[in-house]
């Protein structure tokens, strides 16, 4: 059995992805041909059906999916592998974070981390925790900031810093969070969890309205269309401007630290942001403790 190279495997991902040959190889600027015939090639070279026609597309056969999963993890260790052996001053630093972590607690640290380091390429997505820790699973990320990642995944948390999830609403002495709407973030996301198992355990059963985005809850909040569970880092102006309160509701403020969390093998540039943000003298109030 021959190898697959590298660029088949990356063909074959897009293909998994777009569900097409046509898309596929419109994305990779290539003939539709070409991404035919790298797909065939990895089949000859498995011996097993990867794809199969659904309607106008394709579809990814059990043993398809089985092995895109291990073409990612391949293609994110050889990616980290090239940034392993890097100075970390000039490494390459690939961020994930969900939208809280992202717009509220980041950004200070890694403007600071950027002016000491101006060489490290970094690149900062923003994503669903559930996204994250996959993507961290699969290499393709060196570093999340989010909530406790899932038992036995594989990760290390490397650093925490103290948060609290509270229930907020607009100063409105009529209000009644009991009775009120809850304002939502979309699926896979750690908040949205937390507030479904709080109306659990508070038994009972609001309107709730979905939302998606953190931007929109809060901003849906701030117009009074209901009340939310969120970060008390997302909220600082908010309670001191008075557009927001905290409403006392049993079981709240819950501990929700984040975390700043790795596969077992950070790379050197990642080793360096980690010093970075423990580092009161550098980022100050900002900074993680460690895990």
């Amino acid at each position: 059995m021959g190898m697959v190279s590298a660029a088949r495997m990356e063909t074959f991902l897009v293909v998994a992805r777009q569900g097409s040959i046509r898309r596929a190889a419109a994305q990779l600027h290539i003939t539709e041909a070409a991404v035919s015939a790298a797909v065939a090639h990895i089949e000859k070279q498995l011996g097993a059906k990867l794809i199969a026609k659904a309607g106008r597309g394709i579809a990814l056969t059990e043993a398809g999916r089985v092995y895109a999963e291990y073409c990612r993890s391949i293609l994110g260790l050889m990616k980290e592998a090239q940034a392993a052996v890097r100075q970390a001053e000039t490494g390459r630093l690939r961020i994930g974070v969900v939208a809280t972590a992202g717009e509220y607690v980041l950004l200070r640290p890694l403007a600071k981390f950027r002016n000491r380091h101006p060489d490290i390429e970094l690149s900062l997505s923003i994503h669903p925790r559930d996204v994250l820790f996959l993507e961290l699973q699969h290499h393709e990320t060196d570093l999340v900031i989010a909530g406790r990642p899932p038992r036995d995944a594989g990760l290390v948390t490397r650093a925490r810093r103290p948060s609290q999830l509270v229930v907020v609403g607009t100063p409105d002495r009529a209000l009644d969070p009991l009775r009120s709407t809850w304002l939502l973030r979309g699926r896979g996301s750690g908040t949205r969890d937390a507030t479904l198992s709080l109306l659990d355990q508070l038994q009972i059963n609001p309107p709730t309205l979905t939302l998606g985005s953190h931007g929109a809850v809060l901003a849906a909040a701030r117009e009074g269309l209901g009340v939310t569970l969120i970060h008390s880092d997302a909220i600082e102006q908010d309670l001191e401007s008075g557009v927001l309160q905290i409403l006392p509701i049993d079981g709240t403020p819950l501990d929700r630290p984040w975390h700043a969390i790795t596969t077992r093998t950070p790379t050197p540039t990642t080793r360096l942001f980690l010093s970075h943000i423990l580092d009161p003298a550098e980022v100050g109030h900002d900074a993680f403790h460690p895990g």
